[in-house]
């Protein structure tokens, strides 16, 4: 990256050592110069876009390329070939396992998946009619209540990673007044939650593709529920406190749900035949279209191409068809349009349907599937702590003198 070659008269000049000009340059967009990227590091950014906010050696995302790295592995290599529970091994052990470590794994988690008969009745008492991410929230914080007070960190994590699944699918059994279908230990991960949640074991195919969704939503490094998750850990709170605080912030629209959103524009078009007037109109009125723009990616999210790549395998109905045939079209006009490149929400919830999972679990699913990479950061964390404590851009008054208040004229309105 080259340094700019005339400098303005009164600009300083400053020596960089080999090490810290690489670092400053690994920083930088492609094409920046050295000066822009140190400006775009004093400069402000809203939402904190692009700023660098602390290490780590979970995920890598390359956003203009559209790859993603967990530990180093690519996503497309992990979906293709890799589980819920190797992939969450890899995520808290930074490589990948031997045949009898994976095995000693898969037996721990299927072991901790039972919830307390306590925690079970927290659920069960709550209304039928209520959010099932309140819901999922409430188990969390209350199983750092009910299980053994003497767990390692390490056991903690695995008991949350376990037990996430078993929650939500009571969550989604109790909305419905159906009994609790409790896990069994010798189904994987992956074909247990879904076993929980429809009471029958499902097909090797719709157990592949859980895996899949399980692996693809396991971590994308420093998004909102994640970083919520670092910063309480970082104050040397407990596991169970992290993992409520980024189960509250994947709530939140602007993270979790958009995929709920693209499936309720895909029953409203209707018909493939009025994609195009839906979606112009949408646009002419500034609309937002979920399930694409991405602030990291500028190109196709890679979790989304394998979803799309997948597609026409796993539909089978004339309703998934012509929903696949919607997005599609949907995809190559914001393409076209705008330039908008579709991320994973575009497809997956199109990949849920199809295996079973209503779209109010959307994002409870997603939370099963992020808990492995937010007890990852969380533990990595714990590992190297220094608690996170930003600045802000001061933007109110100056030093003010205080008036007493009968002495105070009426403003007429505050705040």
């Amino acid at each position: 990256m080259p340094m700019p070659k005339n400098p303005d008269a009164d600009s300083t000049t400053v020596k960089l050592s080999r090490e810290t000009y690489s670092k400053l340059a690994a920083l930088g967009k492609y094409g920046d110069t050295m000066d822009q990227i140190i400006q775009h590091l004093t400069t402000q950014a809203r939402g904190l876009e692009d700023v660098v906010a602390g290490k780590s050696s979970i995920t890598y995302i390359d956003g203009r390329e559209g790859r993603l790295l967990y530990c180093g592995y690519d996503i497309a290599d992990l979906a293709a070939h890799s589980n819920y529970e190797e992939t969450t091994f890899l995520l808290w052990n930074g490589r990948l396992p031997t045949s009898g470590e994976l095995n000693s794994f898969r037996q721990e988690l299927a072991a901790k998946r039972a919830i307390p008969r306590d925690l079970i009745s927290v659920l069960t008492t709550l209304p039928q009619n209520c959010d099932a991410m309140d819901a999922l929230r409430v188990g969390v914080a209350a199983l750092g209540i009910f299980d053994d007070p003497m767990y390692t960190q390490l056991e903690r994590a695995t008991s949350i990673a376990s037990k996430t699944g078993t929650m939500v699918a009571a969550i989604h059994r109790h909305k419905h007044g159906q009994a609790i279908v409790p896990p069994r230990e010798d189904l994987s991960f992956a074909s247990n939650f879904l076993y929980m949640v429809t009471g029958k074991v499902p097909s090797e195919g719709d157990e592949d593709l859980m895996n899949v969704l399980l692996i693809l939503h396991a971590d994308h490094e420093f998004n909102a529920s994640t970083f919520t998750a670092r910063v309480i850990a970082s104050t040397l709170s407990d596991v169970y406190s992290a993992i409520t605080g980024a189960v509250g912030a994947l709530k939140g629209p602007l993270h979790g749900g958009a995929n709920e959103k693209v499936v309720e524009m895909t029953l409203e078009i209707g018909t493939p035949d009025r994609v195009d007037p839906y979606i112009r109109e949408k646009l002419a009125n500034k609309v937002k279209i979920n399930g694409f723009g991405h602030r990291v990616y500028k190109t196709m999210d890679p979790r989304a191409k394998i979803l799309k790549d997948m597609a026409g395998r796993f539909v089978r109905t004339e309703k998934e068809k012509q929903s696949l045939e919607i997005i599609e079209r949907t995809e190559a006009i914001l393409l076209r349009e705008k330039n908008l490149h579709p991320n994973l929400d575009l497809y997956s919830g199109l990949a849920l349907n199809h295996i079973g999972v209503p779209a109010y679990l959307f994002t409870p699913v997603f939370a099963i599937g992020r808990a492995p990479g937010w007890l990852a950061h969380v533990l990595e964390q714990f590992a190297d702590n220094r608690i996170i404590r930003p600045i802000a851009d001061y933007a109110g008054p100056p030093l003010t003198q205080y008036v007493p208040i009968e002495k105070r004229a009426s403003s007429g309105g505050g705040r």
